[in-house]
């Protein structure tokens, strides 16, 4: 598995945690920065992640910034990107079992690291439940990247 992370100066230092969280575990994670907390703009680091994803360069994709808001908005906008926002285990399972979310927004403002940690380990372990509903459903999602 191959992960790729960004973040804003609003999230550096959760992103940060999960780098080494995720080394530590062996892991293959590509940090893209930013590497110091001067002001950046997040749309910047929610496009190379998530056109990393898209393009297939990596598998999944975490982004951080204060509240996770922001990245999710400007990833969704990447045709192929499911990013979403979470701050719970049970959203963390749900959006990979069902959405089968590749994008993965995280607030440092929002949720307390041990928490991010925890949310992390549970969408990367946690896999697409498939079947027909749920394909039924990403094949409209897509319909709508198509069409509009």
């Amino acid at each position: 598995m191959k992960l790729i992370i960004g973040s804003d100066h609003g999230g550096k230092k959760l992103k940060d945690a999960i780098v080494t969280h995720l080394k530590n575990k062996q892991i293959d994670i590509e940090d893209i920065g930013p590497f110091d907390f001067e002001s950046v703009d997040y749309p910047s680091y929610a496009i190379e992640v998530g056109m990393r994803v898209s393009e297939g360069k990596a598998d999944y994709g975490i982004l951080c910034c204060g509240t996770g808001i922001g990245m999710s908005i400007a990833a969704n906008k990447i045709h192929g990107v499911r990013a979403s926002v979470v701050s719970d285990c049970f959203s963390a399972e749900a959006t990979k079992a069902h959405n089968d979310s590749n994008v993965l927004c995280l607030g440092e403002r929002v949720i307390g690291e041990g928490l991010a940690l925890k949310i992390v380990d549970v969408w990367l372990a946690t896999e697409f439940e498939g079947g027909e509903r749920h394909a039924r459903r990403l094949k409209k999602v897509a319909e709508l990247e198509s069409n509009y």
